[in-house]
């Protein structure tokens, strides 16, 4: 099958399901989905046949079911199958749908009209191959957090978003009133997708830069420090590009920093403090945490 993708069908009980976004989140699945069926909940993963083989797959099933073992969770039934490019948009988009986030978003699909009614601040998104939609609880958190920091006065808050994906953390700065956002991410689908929302949602490229890189690239385009830091990816990540932050920063930026697990907070809080972070707030959903830090 040309441009053919695998796509994971997991079967597992409701408190395992931010698990399982997780490990196939880690395996490299490009889009994810779910739905409930009766108390249990249905997880799809979706990536292109050519990054996994039949062994990687089974591999996967190995690992979610070591994890459910140990959080003391019954055993997910997974199976998987090929599909083609076409057969993935469609199945992808039939699973998702509006999402209201926090006190104030609307996430809305791109092919779905719009409200005209909606007395929230209406968020367009076609993920494409990014992460991002807003159903992840990471997102969510990180969504929530921007309400608090932008959402209540006139700001001039210039922002960097790193490891950007869809692009909707940025989106979601610039509805909430940043003058400007620096979005940046390694993965190139992933700034095609965040441009591509950009359009979607009537922001001036000027206002929301996006680019390909990392902090070194975010050094090279900024005009000076940020006001504030965005970055929902990994907490091994997340360690490892703390440091390098401090190039960008002032003696006022704050940051929102998600994708950490429970049981990965307190090293991710140690190199926080060791660079010069203080810890705000650490709000938590299920497994999954949020840091709201500012500097010393």
């Amino acid at each position: 099958m040309a441009n053919s993708w695998w796509e994971l069908q997991i079967l597992c009980d409701q408190d395992l399901e931010d698990s399982v976004f997780w490990r196939l989140e880690k395996f490299g699945c490009r889009g994810t989905a779910s739905e409930m069926k009766g108390h249990a909940c249905l997880v799809r993963g979706y990536m292109q046949q050519e990054q996994a083989q039949l062994l990687d797959l089974a591999a996967v099933s190995l690992w979610l079911h070591q994890d459910a073992l140990v959080l003391g969770l019954p055993v997910p039934a997974m199976k998987w199958h090929l599909i083609d490019e076409e057969d993935w948009a469609s199945s992808w988009k039939a699973h998702w749908q509006p999402q209201e986030v926090g006190d104030r978003f609307l996430i809305y699909p791109a092919w779905l009209p719009v409200p005209a009614d909606s007395e929230r601040i209406i968020l367009r998104l076609d993920p494409g191959l990014a992460f991002g939609t807003g159903t992840h609880a990471t997102t969510q958190l990180c969504l929530e957090s921007l309400e608090m920091r932008l959402g209540f006065e006139e700001t001039k808050a210039v922002v960097a978003d790193i490891g950007c994906g869809s692009g909707i953390l940025s989106l979601g700065a610039v509805l909430l009133g940043a003058q400007k956002v620096y979005a940046i991410d390694t993965d190139p689908l992933a700034v095609r997708s965040a441009r591509s929302n950009r359009t979607l949602n009537r922001i001036a490229s000027g206002r929301l830069i996006v680019e390909q890189g990392s902090v070194d690239r975010l050094i090279q385009r900024l005009d000076g420090p940020v006001d504030g830091i965005v970055c929902n990816i990994l907490a091994e990540t997340i360690i490892d590009l703390t440091p390098q932050m401090n190039a960008i920063v002032k003696p006022t930026t704050w940051a929102i920093l998600s994708g950490i697990l429970l049981d990965q907070t307190k090293p991710v809080a140690d190199v926080l403090e060791q660079n010069g972070w203080v810890i705000a707030t650490l709000w938590r959903r299920q497994d999954w945490c949020c840091f709201n830090i500012r500097r010393g």
